[in-house]
Order: C-alpha cells, then sequence, then structure tokens
C-alpha cells in the first residue's frame, strides 16, 4: 500500500509515474526465468535475492539460463561475505577466519554462520546458507572455480582491512587504499562477472584482456555508494571517505556534518565525485564488449543508476543529513533507457553529466578539474556516438543548397514583381492626375470658361512677352479668355483672376532679371 507521501509525490511529478506504469506493463523480459524446472533450494536462493537486492533482483532474473543460477549464487555468496565484514558487533578475531575460510565452506555441506547481531538485515541469509552452498556444488565447473577464486580473494582482502588497526580507527587514509578497498568489495565482482561473460560467449574475449575496464565497472559503482551513504556510514562509526581527500577541507571528519561547515562538506563531496567520475568512461567501453541482450542489460543498468546517483550527490548537502536516493520513477526510467542499446545508456550518461557540468561551481576548488572531467566523458561519447552523423550532414548541405536555390527564385520572382509594381504605381499617380486635370477643366468649362479666346489671348500675350513688350500686360488681358466679361460667375472670376495675376508677375519678375544679366554682360 503505497504511503500518502508517495501519492501526493507523484501527483506533482506525472512523468515519474507515467514512467513506472510503463515498467510495469510494457517492460519484456529478455528472458522468463521458468520455475517449474527449479528445484526447492534454487527457489528459496531466489527468494533471498529479492529480500537481500532492490536494484540487481530484477535483472538477474531476466538473465539468458545459462548465467541465471551462477549469477545469482554468485550475488549471494558475496553478499554473505559483506554481511560478515559490515557487521562491526563481531570481534576482528572471529571475522578473520570466517572471511578467509569462505571460499573453502562452499563446499562443505551443510554449512552456515549465524554469529551476527540479529538486527543485521541479510543475516537470515547466512544462518540458512545451505540453500546456496547445494545449488552451488550444482554448478558447472568452470562457474564454481569462478566463484571461488573471486570469493577467496574478496574474503582475504576484506580480512586485511579488518585487522589494519588504522583502518579500523580512523578509516581509509589514502586515495590508493580507497581504490584497493573498493577493488575487493567490488572490483572482484566486475572480474568475475566478466569471466563468466566470455566463458558462455556472451562477452567479448578482449575484455579479460583489458582488466582495467572490469575493474572499473566495479569502482564506480561502489564508489557511488560510498559518496551517497556518508551518514549512514557515519551514524555506523565507519569512515570510507580518503583522509587524503577530506583534510583538505576540514581538520576533522565530523566536522563535514556541522552546518557551520557546509560549503566545505559540499566542496569534499565534489572531490569525491570527481574522484568516481575517473571511471566513466571505461564503464561505457566495457558496455560495447558485451554480445547478448540480457547481459547488456544486467549490467548497463546498474551503471545508469550510478550516474545518476552521482548527479544527484552532486553538491546536495541532504546526503550529509540523511540517505539519499533517486526515487522508483528516476529508477524505471533509468531501465526503460538502460534496456535498449548502447548508444541509449550513453544518451543517459550525456544528460547526467551535463547537470552535473551545470551545477558545477567556480568557489569550487576543484572547479576546473571537474570540468575537464566531464568534458572527458562527453569526448568520449561523442567519439563513438557523434551527435552530427555524416548522413545529417550530407542531408543538411543538401536541404541548404535547396534553400539556396528556393531563396535566388523567390528573389528574382520579387524583383520581377517590383518591377511589376512600380510600373502600376506610375500609372496610377498620371492616370490619377488625368483624372482630376480632366474634372478641374470640365468644372470650368460649365461655369462657362472660354477655352478658346484664352488660348488666342495667351498667343497674343506671348508673343508681346518674347517681343519684349510687357509693361502693359495685367491679368485682365488674360481673363478676357475666361470671359470675365460674359456671365461667368464672381467666384471663378476672382479665383482665376488671382491665380494668373500671381503667374504674370512671376514671369515679368523673371525675364527682368534675365534681360539685366545680360546688359551687365
Amino acid at each position: 500500500m503505497p504511503k500518502a507521501s508517495e501519492i501526493l509525490y507523484y501527483l506533482v511529478h506525472p512523468s515519474q509515474l507515467r514512467s513506472i506504469i510503463q515498467w510495469k506493463v510494457w517492460h519484456n523480459a529478455v528472458h522468463e526465468r521458468d520455475e517449474t524446472k527449479e528445484s526447492e533450494s534454487a527457489k528459496i536462493c531466489f527468494a533471498y535475492l529479492n529480500k537481500t537486492s532492490r536494484s540487481f533482483s530484477a535483472v538477474i532474473q531476466e538473465l539468458h539460463p545459462e548465467l541465471l543460477l551462477p549469477v545469482c549464487l554468485f550475488y549471494l555468496i558475496l553478499r554473505g561475505l559483506d554481511t560478515v565484514e559490515d557487521d562491526t558487533s563481531i570481534p576482528a578475531k572471529t571475522k578473520e577466519p570466517v572471511l578467509r575460510n569462505f571460499h573453502q565452506n562452499l563446499e562443505v555441506d551443510g554449512w552456515h554462520f549465524d554469529g551476527n547481531r540479529p538486527e543485521e538485515k541479510d543475516r537470515d541469509l547466512l544462518v540458512n546458507f545451505r540453500y546456496v552452498i547445494e545449488e552451488y556444488k550444482k554448478l558447472k565447473p568452470a562457474y564454481k572455480e569462478i566463484i571461488r577464486d573471486a570469493t577467496e580473494k574478496m574474503g582475504n582482502g576484506m580480512a586485511d582491512y579488518c585487522l589494519n588497526a588504522e583502518f579500523n580507527a580512523n578509516g581509509v587514509a589514502t586515495i590508493d587504499d580507497y581504490d584497493l578497498y573498493c577493488y575487493y568489495v567490488a572490483g572482484l565482482v566486475g572480474e568475475g562477472l566478466t569471466r563468466m561473460f566470455v566463458e558462455s560467449k556472451f562477452g567479448h574475449a578482449a575484455l579479460l584482456e583489458r582488466p582495467q575496464l572490469h575493474k572499473s565497472m566495479g569502482l564506480f559503482l561502489q564508489k557511488t555508494n560510498i559518496i551517497r551513504d556518508i551518514r549512514e556510514d557515519y551514524d555506523d562509526n565507519r569512515k570510507f571517505y580518503p583522509k587524503e581527500i577530506w583534510s583538505k577541507h576540514v581538520d576533522n571528519f565530523e566536522d563535514l556534518f556541522k552546518p557551520e561547515y557546509k560549503e566545505q562538506a559540499l566542496n569534499c563531496s565534489s572531490e569525491m565525485v570527481l574522484n568516481a567520475l575517473e571511471h566513466v568512461d571505461e564503464c561505457l567501453f566495457y558496455l560495447a564488449g558485451l554480445r547478448e541482450q540480457s547481459v547488456f542489460n544486467f549490467c548497463a543498468i546498474p551503471q545508469s543508476m550510478a550516474i545518476a546517483t552521482l548527479d544527484l550527490c552532486f553538491r546536495n548537502y541532504s546526503m550529509f543529513q540523511r540517505n539519499i536516493k533517486i526515487t522508483k520513477g528516476h529508477a524505471c526510467q533509468l531501465m526503460l533507457e538502460s534496456t535498449q542499446n548502447l548508444e541509449v545508456v550513453c544518451d543517459v550518461f550525456r544528460k547526467h553529466i551535463h547537470s552535473i557540468r551545470k551545477k558545477n561551481r567556480p568557489q569550487d576548488p576543484n572547479f576546473m578539474k571537474i570540468s575537464i572531467a566531464c568534458g572527458k566523458v562527453e569526448q568520449f561519447i561523442e567519439s563513438i556516438f557523434p551527435s552530427q552523423k555524416v548522413e545529417d550532414v550530407l542531408a543538411k548541405s543538401k536541404s541548404n543548397d535547396a534553400q539556396a536555390q528556393l531563396a535566388a527564385r523567390e528573389k528574382a520572382a520579387a524583383a520581377s514583381s517590383d518591377s511589376a509594381d512600380t510600373l502600376m504605381l506610375m500609372g496610377a499617380v498620371l492616370t490619377t492626375l488625368f483624372v482630376i486635370a480632366f474634372s478641374m477643366f470640365f468644372v470650368a468649362w460649365m461655369l462657362g470658361a472660354r477655352f478658346d479666346v484664352a488660348y488666342e489671348e495667351f498667343k497674343k500675350s506671348f508673343s508681346q512677352l518674347t517681343s519684349g513688350n510687357y509693361s502693359h500686360i495685367t491679368s485682365g488681358d488674360f481673363l478676357q479668355g475666361f470671359g470675365e466679361d460674359d456671365a461667368a460667375p464672381v467666384a471663378v472670376g476672382t479665383v482665376v483672376e488671382t491665380a494668373v495675376d500671381t503667374v504674370v508677375a512671376t514671369v515679368v519678375d523673371t525675364i527682368v532679371a534675365t534681360q539685366s544679366g545680360h546688359g551687365e554682360l
């Protein structure tokens, strides 16, 4: 039954609710687990898998039948080993032999361990470990050897740390110690799984030739968990942040959890994220070497969740106050995207790397290094999946050419249209002037104007002007042509007289000025 807070959250974030529904309704497993072919002990093992793992259980049970049970048992065995190592209530003298001999006890029928404190969450797995041993002994020899070898190396490495007084008192000291610890608890898991993938022909053999790749797969997951779980580990009196890093920011590890050192704590966590980002490109390179879809899903989903968790933790002070994790809706979205192909997974990484880069602050002492690390990942993704493909470039070039031709045609059409528009405008203006002039002359004629007399008088006056005899010319000479002595209306006569007087005066002044100029010459 969902909590009221969860219901309210998904009402506010409907996209995450949509992802959950899509995963539940539309996700089809690559391989379906067939319980009818399983023994009772195998069913019990899968039941413990569901109890002990929230993130790995679903993807393990969708693996190819060849790897389904081997990977399930490998996970449970290493979970049992980790349960012994994590329990701080077990004295080191008791814990050490259990860790070092764990691989040998896999061959002992009925072996179990009940030395954990009652509140240890995976205690029941070790109490009923006989079911795991029963199924382990049925595996193919090659898979048994891989699991036994990884368990032996991990058990001895954990035992060494349990006996390390410096580690127990002050936690991890150097970055090299930090990397070694993460290798023992997670890097060896990547090595064992890679050997299984190659043995089953589901992974490229070259993956074993480059051990740094599968080592980075494990270290990236483990370092992300350590970064996220700092508050939980601190409450359990454990310190996995290396002193070489946190001592740059605070004097005492406890200061990271004090509000007055908030900025220093954020800078410290940023440097931890920077350390984890160094493995991202090798993780993506590793995924490219997997040949089977269910195996790819099994490896890609945890990596996508790790980069999303790293993004969530980056410059997020909440993780110093409580244990934080990505939401179920976000997890379902990541699983939907991570069960397709490497290109889609790279898009997930690109998105979260961009988010980390966006949250990076110039005030952070590692601002430049974080920017470079993000750029390195983006450059690697771009090298295998260019954002601008050759086909897209060619298509864009053709599109640009077509657009240029279309623009040229439109420009020519526009120029032709402009010429036509200009001619039409000039024709309209001339037509308007003609209509106005015709209307004026027509109105004047209707009012009694005599254009024939006016024309004769104009010729007479023009002759006098050109002969130099102009002093006696008046407007009355012109007005005679308009029938002033006839019955023309007074208003028309007055207007015409005034206009003619003005014209005559102007003409006379011009002629006088011209003749004066000639005389001076």
